[in-house]
């Protein structure tokens, strides 16, 4: 079975995280530079078989899109043009980085590893893809 894989995009960094081969379980799997997503994912894809990628849509509390949405919304022009075979579903990412925070506060983890910014990114990634799998009907 193909794996699912969800990124966390921003204009610094980028989160990654990706499906166990049985859709059950989500890992996170590294943060990259974002200059480089398109390459990373080229060569990710060229070793694994993924079927869908979910790319978070940052919202306002109230839904509208938030600042950073236009960034994000050109990154999935860009990587549609890239992937044009590759289903993509945008997925609500509110909460995901202040949820990611308190996991690794759960942890354990102490303040100077707490400001580790890309664990954060990649964290994120991983929520918004174990809340898809959650709500997923086989």
């Amino acid at each position: 079975m193909p794996r699912i894989l969800a990124i966390d995009y921003g204009q610094k960094r980028t989160g990654i995280a990706v499906t166990d081969e049985m859709q059950i379980i989500a890992s996170g799997l590294t943060t990259i530079p974002s200059a480089t997503a398109i390459a990373f994912l080229k060569d990710y894809f060229s070793k694994e078989k993924v079927e869908l990628v979910l790319i978070g849509e940052p919202k306002q509390m109230n839904g509208e899109p938030s600042q950073s949405a236009s960034i994000i919304k050109g990154f999935v022009t860009h990587f549609t043009n890239h992937f044009p075979d590759m289903k993509v579903v945008r997925v609500d990412e509110r909460f995901t980085s202040k949820m990611a925070f308190q996991t690794m506060i759960d942890s354990g983890l102490n303040k100077k590893q707490r400001q580790n910014k890309a664990l954060i990114d990649e964290i994120s990634a991983t929520i918004m893809l174990q809340d898809y799998l959650s709500r997923k009907t086989f």
